[in-house]
């Protein structure tokens, strides 16, 4: 394919949009340009969107409006507008940037290069956000993977129908539709064909793949992808608590290559503000969950998403998320305070809370998890944890300012990190030690972040 120019593509927020713009640059490769990291250099760029919280979706378009002067500049420069906030806003997007050449749905995005041919044709301002009934399945281009490069995201699945009412995720990504296995399962051997030794396999709600294709299910689909020889390790993102199955459970104890750790949002401890989220279940009924997780996978590390100051929340609701807290003593935590999101119900409930608040019960909750991070990384003080080596770690092994006393006589060797099967960051020394291996580590030091071992 003859050279077409520069491209430079900037992400903003989940996983799957890191997916998605793996694809988006696929499909430029094959039109002829070339990725590059100079923005000044480019002659497209493309802002993968969010719209999860109004901070992400300012980011894009402060970002998008940089561009008007380089657009002087640069008269050719082709600009897009893709994702989450492009098929949220549509043609509203060119009332804020008039400059934007497309505005590119997160639904829409097997048209990208026709759009492209649109605008050097002579068309600008193109907006298609309208969905489509297949998934976009063009695979992101494996040959770009570095040799340093061990592990990938894989999209299983796309679209949301739980309708939580803070969420907008329903609206912007569509219904809820599984990718054919066989596509998943080619998509992993051509990774591992280039030296992808773990994949995290990505939806909105995994535990959910293949029903309503009356396919099969996920814990079976993890079963398939465990038989890739090459594959080392596998995980996967989000689990929705309604739909964690008794099959799921085991699968995380008996698949040796399916890490033991679970990402499984809960939001609230509240059993009120549960159902005012519409998320379908109870504080009770997810604690079992718990239970039954931490009987069959004794070792497993669990994390979940939390949100503070829902509208009504209370003083003693937001009490009972710490109460969860305390009781699941989670690995670790992402919490955000609330934010109204445009569509949503939760748009138009009663009850907000002041800002201020809010962000007072987020430091607070921040406060309680670093405790119990803490508290269960230490327990792996002494032990020997394998470790899959990402790359060199850039970490300096010091306490409270001072070097850590196992590794002062430690010069000529290299300081590499890694993560645990429980997904915990290891920083340790050690020599011919190459990213894709997977080494043993005694755990040495732990703090709220990280790990540090000896090899």
């Amino acid at each position: 394919m003859k050279f077409k120019g520069w491209a430079y593509i900037y992400t903003i927020g989940c996983q799957m949009n890191v997916y998605d713009s793996a694809k988006l640059l696929s499909v430029l490769k094959f039109l002829g340009y070339s990725e590059t990291k100079s923005l000044e250099e480019a002659d497209i760029v493309v802002c993968n969107t969010c719209t999860i919280r109004h901070k992400a979706q300012e980011k894009a378009y402060s970002f998008l409006g940089r561009l008007s002067k380089l657009k002087k500049k640069k008269p050719h420069l082709i600009s897009v507008i893709a994702g989450c906030v492009a098929q949220q806003d549509g043609e509203k997007s060119l009332k804020r940037l008039p400059e934007i050449d497309i505005v590119l749905g997160t639904q829409s995005f097997s048209r990208f290069a026709e759009l492209i041919d649109q605008v050097k044709s002579g068309r600008s301002n193109i907006v298609d956000i309208e969905p489509r009934e297949t998934i976009f399945e063009v695979m992101p281009d494996a040959s770009d993977v570095n040799q340093n490069e061990i592990s990938r995201f894989v999209t299983i699945m796309q679209g949301c129908e739980n309708f939580c009412t803070y969420c907008v995720v329903p609206y912007v990504r569509g219904k809820e539709k599984s990718r054919r296995p066989e596509a998943i399962i080619e998509e992993i051997e051509q990774l591992c064909k280039y030296g992808i030794q773990e994949v995290t396999l990505l939806g909105q709600n995994v535990n959910s793949y293949g029903i309503k294709e009356n396919d099969i299910s996920f814990a079976k689909l993890l079963k398939r992808v465990s038989s890739i020889d090459s594959m080392k390790r596998i995980r996967f993102a989000t689990s929705h608590p309604k739909d964690l199955s008794d099959e799921l459970i085991y699968a995380i104890r008996d698949l040796e290559k399916v890490c033991f750790h679970l990402h499984l949002p809960v939001q609230s401890g509240s059993d009120r503000i549960l159902k005012r989220m519409n998320r379908g279940y109870t504080q009770k009924t997810y604690l079992e969950m718990i239970t039954k997780l931490k009987k069959e996978c004794p070792n497993i590390a669990i994390s979940t998403d939390l949100i503070t100051g829902f509208p009504s929340e209370t003083r003693e609701e937001f009490q009972e998320t710490l109460n969860l807290m305390k009781a699941v003593e989670f690995d670790s935590v992402y919490a955000f305070s609330y934010s109204d999101r445009p569509i949503t119900p939760a748009m138009k409930f009663d009850g907000k809370i002041d800002e201020a608040e809010k962000l007072s019960r987020l430091n607070e909750l921040f406060e309680l998890q670093k405790f119990y991070t803490e508290k269960n990384n230490k327990k792996l003080i002494g032990k020997i944890e394998p470790v899959l080596v990402e790359g060199k770690s850039k970490k300096k092994m010091k306490v409270e300012g001072e070097p850590v006393k196992e590794f002062q006589n430690i010069i000529n060797t290299t300081q590499m990190m890694g993560r645990t099967e429980s997904n915990k960051i290891v920083h340790f020394q050690g020599c011919n030690i190459r990213p894709g291996m997977v080494i043993d580590v005694r755990i040495e030091n732990a703090y709220p972040h990280s790990l540090w071992g000896i090899v």
